[in-house]
């Protein structure tokens, strides 16, 4: 073990050598090399140490610090303006508002409703950078920001969300312009809090009682979801609160009532099945009644006529 460390001694020492002559700059002491073996481990192989101090992986000295920092501002040719800077900032601020507003309404859904103001202000901005306008300096924006790479990171950014916009469905539920939400979400919305404040009201007691007093105001929710899913008027926020009605009141509290479209159904089975039955019994009545009309009158004149013929033979 101790050649061992000889050796690696001698061979930072003739490196140091080499280095002073060659006027690197490499300050690597006898000592510093010999404190450097003592701590570490005595299996760790020499030539790591000598990669540590070696001339080619040598700490950069101030002076190469500061020419990397300027190079990382490009002071000759700026690459963006101050106005489209501004803009990209505006974009970042909008696009976290939004992110941070879908997350904190994604149980229960309300991205439609509590999101559409961010998401008109992010869709706003990005309009602005994706027009033709053309800035002080005669620059455009859009080339700077969105088409000045092959990653096009901020028109990625933005058409993530936007797809998750389109898969929600919020447009259904928002005016256009993003100023507030429609009519018949607002409607919705005030039907279905009657009903969850009916439930609220008598889920204490017996259930039996709960489904009798809140019968009327489910049932209008339902047809009232049947309809906007028909006319395709609903979001989201609509479907998600609206399941959550349907298993309160089927799973949660064990309710239901039948369905009034189905009594027709039933009474046109009901006859459907019964009519092949109706057919050949009437069919079966009616050939017995021809057979006696047609067979008894010919036997009776059959006899007759021979009864007169033995007459006149006689």
């Amino acid at each position: 073990m101790s050649i061992h460390k000889n050796c690696s001694f001698l061979l930072i020492l003739v490196l140091n050598i080499y280095a002073l002559v060659s006027g690197d700059g490499v300050n690597v002491t006898a000592s510093d090399s010999a404190d450097t073996l003592t701590q570490s481990s005595p299996y760790s192989p020499a030539p790591a140490v000598v990669l540590v101090n070696s001339p080619v992986f040598r700490k950069p000295d101030v002076d190469s610090i500061f020419s990397l920092n300027l190079l990382s501002s490009f002071p000759e040719d700026e690459e963006i303006s101050a106005y489209c800077s501004k803009l990209l900032h505006t974009f970042g601020q909008q696009y976290v508002n939004y992110v941070n507003c879908s997350v904190n309404s994604a149980r229960p859904v309300k991205v439609c409703q509590n999101c559409y103001s961010s998401y008109g202000s992010l869709t706003e901005i990005y309009l602005t950078i994706s027009s033709d306008q053309v800035v002080p300096g005669n620059e455009s924006c859009r080339d700077s920001i969105l088409r000045n790479d092959r990653l096009m990171l901020v028109y990625l950014l933005y058409n993530n969300l936007e797809d998750i916009w389109g898969k929600s469905d919020c447009a259904n539920c928002v005016t256009k312009g993003f100023h507030s939400l429609t009519n018949d979400t607002l409607y919705f919305m005030s039907s279905v809090n009657q009903t969850l404040t009916c439930f609220e009201k008598y889920k204490e007691g017996n259930h039996t009682e709960l489904c009798k007093s809140c019968k009327n105001t489910y049932r209008g929710v339902n047809e009232l979801y049947s309809r906007m899913e028909t006319n395709k008027t609903m979001c989201i926020d609509i479907e998600d609160v609206m399941n959550v009605t349907r298993k309160l009141w089927s799973k949660e509290y064990n309710c239901s009532f039948p369905r009034e479209e189905t009594v027709p159904v039933i009474a046109v089975s009901s006859f459907m099945l019964f009519l092949p039955i109706i057919f050949y019994l009437s069919s079966f009545l009616h050939s017995e009644q021809k057979k006696r009309k047609l067979i008894h009158p010919k036997r009776a004149r059959s006899y007759n006529t021979l009864m007169n013929i033995q007459d006149k033979l006689s």
